[in-house]
């Protein structure tokens, strides 16, 4: 299991736009995927599940794999945040 704590950069948060990315990129990979914000925990793979975490700009979350392929899903979802959804 791989976990990574990331912190929404971009000032609109995660909106349909970047939940749809995190989606995209996460089903790439073969490993289950999970988000955490506080005690809420929902499938990384699930645009609304992403949306019902009301992750708002500075909200630090905290991402999980686990499987075969964990390590690299950790890092292209990370690198998501990183460069805010590639919409700023």
């Amino acid at each position: 299991m791989t976990e990574k704590v990331v912190t929404v950069k971009n000032r609109a948060g995660i909106h349909a736009r970047p939940a749809a990315l995190i989606v995209k990129t996460a089903n790439q990979y073969a490993s289950d995927f999970f988000i955490e914000k506080g005690s809420m925990r929902v499938n990384g793979k699930s645009i609304m599940g992403i949306i019902t975490l009301g992750a708002s700009y500075r909200t630090e979350l905290k991402i999980v794999t686990d499987g075969a392929d964990e390590q690299e899903a950790a890092e292209a979802i990370e690198q998501l945040f990183v460069n805010r959804f590639e919409i700023e």
